[in-house]
């Protein structure tokens, strides 16, 4: 949005400066992009007279001149036809940057001539395009510096231009007065009164307008209009071709300018039609898709279906609140102009605009929105302003729909400011701030102006008063203590499990990964999900339709990204949740490792091996011990599918209480998932983990055991079926109290081993180890001890201790 100091003083009486504005502009939330100030190119240049001109010796062309300047005379050679004595012109000196020409002018030899100089035109200021001679002053003291002279004759010549970067939600401060007004309400100034306008037509328009039924809802609120006949169209005056052309604008004809004008003077698009092009009645509708214009910019738009425009009677003449059309544009020519002004749906226009790639300022504004209240005024002005420069003589107002009833009220609570903010602001001059603004105040409520569509709540009220008292008032204080001591941890339990689950992993050497929580139905299914009730009903693509059943399927994906990359040993983790069901409450928190490919590097020093059930089972115990699980625990078959049936283990409280699984991951699932094995991993559920009984902020204290250890070794020899584990069970199950750990330290299997045990028997070795508490082991306990454990061992297993 651009617009120029000298503009918005027509709506702003103020004495503030320009750098006062410009801040004040920013910290209002219209934020300053750039300002172009002419004074500051202009501010080297003075004025200086001719005294004496004569034909150059050399050059038929040229001119040596006697100039007088504020430091005397000076001898300058100038090529311009208008060149003579006793002319007022605008000096250039040595040393001086000119714009227009990009240089930095210095005494020159001009055909053997010296020339200390120049005598500057309008291009080679930036003042105008005109470049046929030097300027010529009517009037100037020598020695005056030339941006004083312009102020005092010509001040549009040196009128700063501000550019301001507008959010989507002040579509009011895309006109000058909207900007102006919230000025006014920081302090920088009054408004002015408004212009206001009732004319009062004299004749019924030949010319008719409709809105077709399927267009009013959800595309022209109201369509109104009025024919101007006898019109003069022409240049428009020099004040507002200054205007438009200092903001980018290019003047083409009183009767387009005007309606430029409005669109940045009021946030108010307008658009004329030549009255004689149009055929018959004009009508608002959709088009059926096929239609063509060509449009202002004299290009060929095809429209869809469904996309709205206006039609006269032999077919489409305007784009709807966007562009006009080629054919009824206004010429020189034009004498009979039909002025229209719309509200238009904001939707509609926004995707008619992008679906055809117009940027019009038309289009800017009424997608944003402008005000709907103001529809019929701005029509009553612009008729006004064409008759003013044009003369012509208008029809009564033609009107299709009705204006939109946008009026709502909030209730303002003078101390939500101080809740919501943080600031301190005095009831009244809350009240007053509003009523700035243009809000309406009937005792608590507000009433909001209709041209703030952004004002949708009590909150908003609360931010309008803080940003037009500005927030950088707005001071850091510490919160106020509400309660003595420590205060009460702010983590659930099971945040804080994932936090340690995530540590502890990590530690362990593993790198943690952040997959999607969506999956393809594929992978879904090999790990229990790819249902319905997972099942994204808008997903991102094919590979991401389904939520994940468990955190696995995401670090097989990873490996296998990274293996097709060349890394074929790695350790990832993840941290998250899982699904088992479509509800919010139907997820769970897991935290799963894969191990996939060697252990470590070949080197001279180590050794590498495949990573195997026992890599993942070791890792597994690790985060669970983190986790605060209970030392006893079962270890069971029986997980899903996708784990090896024969290598994997789920530990346990019980048959039903899992806290995790860990083992070897099915070959059938890594062929499907293209990993290449061996792969082992594990999946703690550490919602499943017992809170302890006691919490408290401090850790337990030390145990330290001050009774020797003692370990003894038994060898069973048991059926080639039984499994380690229930051996190991039933060794540690013979005292819970002295017996610590039972450790497995060997297996003798094979044909020599029934050789010298029979056959389908094989042997266990395990070392069990015994930690008293309150009394050092004798002899006698000891044994009494090794007896049970033969005995539990034995009724378990059906096997007997090695001779």
């Amino acid at each position: 949005m651009k617009f120029t100091l000298s503009w918005l003083k027509d709506h702003l009486d103020t004495d503030a400066s320009l750098d006062e504005i410009l801040y004040a502009l920013t910290d209002l939330g219209l934020e300053v992009e750039e300002v172009v100030n002419p004074a500051d190119r202009l501010k080297e240049f003075t004025i200086a007279k001719v005294l004496h001109a004569e034909k150059h010796p050399d050059a038929d062309k040229l001119k040596v001149c006697n100039v007088l300047t504020d430091e005397g005379e000076s001898q300058i050679v100038c090529g311009a036809p208008n060149a003579r004595e006793g002319i007022t012109v605008v000096l250039c000196k040595p040393g001086s940057y000119i714009p227009g020409l990009d240089i930095t002018i210095k005494v020159g030899n001009i055909r053997g001539v010296e020339s200390h100089g120049m005598m500057a035109s309008e291009r080679e200021l930036e003042l105008s395009d005109e470049h046929n001679g030097i300027i010529e002053l009517p009037s100037g003291e020598v020695g005056e510096k030339f941006v004083d002279w312009l102020a005092a004759n010509d001040p549009s010549k040196v009128d700063p231009v501000i550019e301001i970067a507008i959010t989507p939600n002040r579509p009011d401060a895309l006109g000058v007065r909207g900007v102006a007004l919230d000025l006014a309400a920081r302090g920088l100034g009054t408004m002015k009164p408004a212009k206001t306008a009732d004319v009062s037509g004299s004749y019924e328009s030949p010319i008719g307008i409709s809105i077709d039924d399927d267009t009013r809802e959800n595309g022209c609120h109201v369509f109104a209009g009025r024919l101007i006949k006898g019109v003069k169209n022409g240049p428009s005056p020099k004040w507002l071709q200054d205007k438009l052309e200092a903001i980018g604008l290019r003047p083409i004809s009183a009767l387009v300018d005007v309606t430029n004008f409005f669109t940045f003077d009021r946030n108010r698009p307008l658009h004329v039609f030549d009255a004689d092009k149009v055929k018959g009645d004009l009508r608002v509708h959709r088009a059926a898709g096929g239609e063509t214009l060509v449009g202002l910019d004299e290009k060929e738009y095809t429209f869809s279906a469904g996309q709205v425009v206006i039609s006269d009677d032999e077919g489409v003449e305007s784009i709807g609140g966007i562009m006009g059309g080629l054919a009824t544009g206004c010429t020189e020519e034009t004498t009979n102009v039909f002025l229209e002004a719309a509200v238009w749906d904001h939707v509609q226009i926004a995707t008619t605009g992008r679906a055809l790639k117009i940027n019009s300022d038309a289009r800017y504004r009424n997608e944003r929105g402008i005000d709907p209240a103001f529809n019929m005024e701005a029509l009553d002005l612009a008729t006004a302003m064409i008759m003013e420069l044009c003369g012509g003589e208008p029809s009564n107002v033609v009107t299709a729909g009705e204006v939109p009833d946008v009026s709502r009220a909030y209730k303002l609570d003078t101390d939500r400011v101080q809740s919501l903010v943080g600031m301190e602001i005095p009831a009244v001059q809350q009240r007053k701030t509003l009523e700035d603004l243009g809000f309406v105040l009937e005792g608590d409520m507000a009433q909001v102006p209709s041209w703030r569509p952004d004002v949708l709540g009590e909150a908003d009220l609360v931010e309008e008063v803080a940003r037009i008292a500005s927030l950088t008032k707005l001071e850091g204080k510490p919160m106020p203590r509400t309660q003595a001591g420590v205060p009460q941890p702010i983590l659930t339990p099971l945040q804080k499990r994932e936090q340690i689950g995530r540590r502890t992993t990590a530690a362990l050497g593993y790198n943690e990964c952040v997959t999607y929580s969506f999956i393809d139905k594929k992978s879904a299914t090999l790990f229990g999900g790819g249902d319905d009730a997972t099942m994204l009903e808008n997903p991102i693509s094919s590979e991401m339709s389904h939520m994940r059943p468990a955190l696995l399927p995401g670090l097989l994906q990873a490996a296998a990204r990274n293996q097709a990359r060349g890394f074929a040993d790695m350790a990832l983790f993840e941290a998250g949740a899982a699904f088992h069901g479509g509800e919010p409450s139907e997820q769970h928190l897991q935290v799963s490792g894969l191990l996939v490919g060697r252990t470590t590097g070949r080197d001279v020093h180590g050794e590498s091996r495949d990573v195997d059930v026992f890599d993942a089972k070791a890792d597994a115990e690790a985060v669970l011990a983190a986790l605060g699980a209970p030392a006893k625990v079962q270890i069971l078959r029986g997980a899903e599918g996708w784990w090896h049936p024969g290598r994997h283990g789920k530990i346990c409280l019980g048959p039903k209480k899992v806290l995790g699984i860990f083992g070897e991951l099915h070959p059938k699932v890594l062929s499907e998932m293209g990993v290449k094995g061996p792969a082992v991993g594990f999946t703690i559920f550490p919602e499943e983990i017992p809170l302890p009984r006691k919490s408290s902020a401090t850790r337990p204290a030390l145990e330290l055991k001050d009774l020797q250890a003692v370990e003894r070794d038994f060898a069973f020899v048991v059926d080639s079926a039984v499994e380690a584990l229930t051996l190991v069970n039933a060794a540690a199950g013979a005292d819970k109290e002295l017996i610590e750990a039972v450790r497995v330290f060997d297996e003798f299997t094979g044909e020599t081993a029934e050789a010298q045990m029979g056959e389908g028997k094989k042997s266990i070795a395990v070392t069990v180890r015994l930690q008293p508490k309150d009394k050092t082991l004798k002899e006698k306990d000891i044994e009494a001890v090794a007896a049970k454990i033969i005995e539990k061992v034995s009724k378990a297993t059906g096997g007997t201790l090695r001779g």
